[in-house]
């Protein structure tokens, strides 16, 4: 199982610098995630879909970024501290996707399932 949870791609955006598959930024109205360094592999996800199941929906989304595990807390990071080992961090449009929006108390941190599409 795995937690999804919520982050912005965009330049200016919550994410901080660009994403690390592809050195671009994403707007928030694409389906894209971060996954965890444990789950993104030293990048061999990049560019893949994975399917992410949540809220009684189901919806796909791009690999195009890292949610560092090993390191936290400094500028690069945005001040954040590291990425716990079971983070899907998926932009607005992927909660959008699955139902869940702001006035919802889960919209930030939600248990969901993944799997590789392709």
């Amino acid at each position: 199982s795995a937690i999804l949870t919520l982050n912005s791609f965009r330049k200016g955006g919550d994410g901080g610098g660009a994403g690390a598959c592809y050195g671009r930024f994403y707007p928030d109205t694409q389906r894209v995630v971060a996954l965890s360094t444990g789950w993104y592999n030293k990048g061999s996800r990049c560019g893949k879909i994975i399917t992410i199941r949540g809220n009684g929906r189901t919806t796909t989304a791009q690999v195009v970024d890292e949610c560092d595990s090993v390191h936290g807390c400094d500028a690069e990071h945005a001040g954040q501290p590291p990425c716990r080992n079971n983070i899907v961090d998926g932009s607005p449009a992927v909660w959008k996707a699955l139902g869940v929006f702001k006035n919802d108390p889960r919209y930030g941190e939600m248990k969901i399932s993944w799997s590789n599409l392709y």
